[in-house]
């Protein structure tokens, strides 16, 4: 489903050049739920950006359903987003001005759904994380695991072929991480494929496969160096 090949991402200014992410190889095949580790500053979240098609690869080649992702437009990279990709983050990016009904529906505005269509997307995705009685609720009046449901509903809204969680439970207690694992463990028996970003290794061991990343590399990942992968983020 996603293969990237000898992919590599530089940063340049006019006096630095940093290689965020270094040959980089990976498969991910259809149904998998992976999380991806690494000690700070190793490229998980450049390869997470690349992946959701928020950044440019420098030179490889990234494949998504067999189709050469690298050779798109601008305008084609944004529609095989929205249709196929949806983004759980730490920070949940909700708005707080809308209730929970309708920060479901931006994204499904956005890609000019029709109204009834929209409503029972909504419904559906609130129904799944377990909300369907908070829509008319605002995000100020839901503890931070019910706002991360409501982030995954709205990822879920669109029905994308596989979900991007960069963190997705950074920012919750433990009970309140456990239950949205619990959940994304659900989601992925359904058959979304799962990519998730985190340096909590008790929750990257809730993944089918766990890939550690170190200097903007693939790395087997030695236990010496899965405690290095508990140090930071980046």
């Amino acid at each position: 489903m996603l293969k990237m090949t000898k992919v590599s991402k530089i940063y340049r200014t006019d006096t630095v050049e940093t290689h965020a992410l270094r040959e980089f190889s990976l498969e991910v095949q259809e149904g998998e739920f992976v999380s991806v580790t690494g000690p700070s500053g190793s490229g998980k979240t450049t390869f997470l950006n690349i992946a959701g098609l928020l950044e440019e690869l420098t030179s490889g080649t990234y494949e998504l359903d067999g189709r050469d992702i690298s050779a798109l437009s601008d305008r084609e990279r944004s529609k095989v987003r929205n249709e196929k990709i949806g983004f759980i983050f730490q920070s949940f990016n909700l708005i707080p001005e809308l209730n929970i009904f309708d920060n479901v529906d931006v994204p499904l505005r956005y890609r000019g759904f029709a109204a009834p269509d929209r409503r029972k997307r909504i419904e559906n995705s609130l129904e799944m994380v377990g909300l369907a009685s908070r829509m008319e609720h605002y995000p100020a009046q839901l503890s931070g695991g019910q706002q991360q449901r409501v982030a995954i509903a709205r990822a879920l809204a669109g029905e994308p072929r596989f979900l991007l969680a960069d963190e997705p439970t950074g920012n919750l207690d433990t009970e309140m991480a456990t239950n949205v694992l619990d959940l994304l463990d659900e989601i992925n028996g359904n058959g979304t494929t799962i990519i998730m970003v985190t340096h909590e290794l008790t929750l990257a061991d809730r993944a089918k496969r766990n890939i550690f990343v170190r200097d903007g590399r693939v790395s087997d990942g030695p236990p010496e160096f899965r405690l290095a992968a508990a140090g930071g983020q980046g």
